[in-house]
């Protein structure tokens, strides 16, 4: 029998916990304040998981207290800012969904910058999980909607991460304003 693997395209609870996780995280965000995904993540831990998932709800919890601490510090307000702290934090299905979150509300350039930065992040994704394939035509729609709306991408390295959505790039670049250490 195969170890259990945390794989959140072909394993239910592996999706669960993801989703789970990534939509207590505006809360959080919001109260500046795990509790929120800490109740999910304790809700799952107490079943006794399989070493992967464990690691898994680990990494996010910590990955998320670093998020809040450098938020908090560096007072990044809007969506945007918020999800270029946790793209650095290599937090991209958060920064999935912090910005459908934003691009909900959104119209015209600014709703068609969040997809791309959306698709930008899904490459990412994909990638991890290896589906380079899927990834690959992510990064493509990227690249297109953020040239196509480039006078909306304020606040970041747009051309560091063309260049590295069109090179396929599978580290990404770093995006968060540099003069904010984190």
């Amino acid at each position: 029998m195969a170890s259990p693997r945390f794989e959140p395209f072909t394993d239910r609870l592996s999706r669960d916990i993801r989703n789970e996780l990534s939509a207590a995280l505006p809360l959080a965000l919001a109260q500046n304040d795990l509790a929120p995904v800490r109740a999910v993540a304790d809700r799952y831990l107490r079943h006794n998981l399989p070493a992967p998932y464990a690691a898994y709800i680990e990494a996010r919890l910590a990955g998320y207290a670093k998020a809040l601490t450098i938020i908090a510090q560096t007072d990044a307000e809007n969506a945007m800012a918020k999800a270029l702290v946790l793209w650095d934090l290599g937090l991209f299905f958060e920064v999935h969904e912090i910005l459908e979150h934003a691009w909900r509300g959104a119209h015209g350039a600014e709703k068609e910058m969040l997809q791309a930065m959306i698709r930008a992040a899904g490459f990412y994704i994909k990638r991890e999980y290896g589906y380079f394939e899927a990834g690959k035509k992510m990064a493509g729609r990227a690249v297109a909607g953020l040239e196509k709306n480039r006078q909306a991408c304020t606040g970041f390295d747009l051309d560091s991460l063309l260049e590295s959505l069109r090179n396929l790039d599978p580290i990404p670049p770093k995006l968060f304003p540099p003069n904010l250490a984190h």
